[in-house]
């Protein structure tokens, strides 16, 4: 098993990874009757998205010995309703390292690769942009 979630009451959960222990809350985000003072499950993953993809350039540039430390990736998920879902998700990655172009393309071609961009539906529009340096 990966993972248990505790239904907390007020449309919060606790979610804990089981292997390490480690525990996040989700709230229902306040368009959608909640208090929105956590992640909400869809939030979680669009956050999963940038994760994922962080994931796996690391994986990468320690075989090109390159520290991608301190990056960051700003999120931004958009909602659509009947049903209610996610449409879009944006990610604007701000990488705190200068690269050559061809090593720059290889990143981001490994980031496209990860396991969660291919688990999310192929309706949803991901628009992925990379800042270097």
């Amino acid at each position: 098993m990966t993972s248990e979630v505790t239904y907390l009451g007020d449309l919060r959960t606790s979610c804990k990874h089981l292997k390490s222990g480690d525990v996040f809350v989700t709230d229902a985000p306040t368009d959608n009757n909640g208090l929105g003072k956590a992640f909400s499950p869809t939030d979680s993953i669009a956050t999963a998205l940038a994760s994922c993809m962080f994931t796996i350039m690391g994986i990468k540039s320690r075989d090109l010995d390159i520290d991608l430390s301190n990056s960051k990736a700003d999120v931004n998920k958009v909602m659509e309703s009947n049903p209610r879902r996610i449409s879009e998700i944006h990610i604007h990655f701000n990488m705190n390292v200068k690269l050559s172009s061809k090593d720059q393309t290889i990143l981001e071609k490994a980031a496209m690769t990860c396991p969660v961009i291919y688990s999310i539906h192929p309706d949803i529009e991901k628009e992925i942009h990379f800042n270097w340096g």
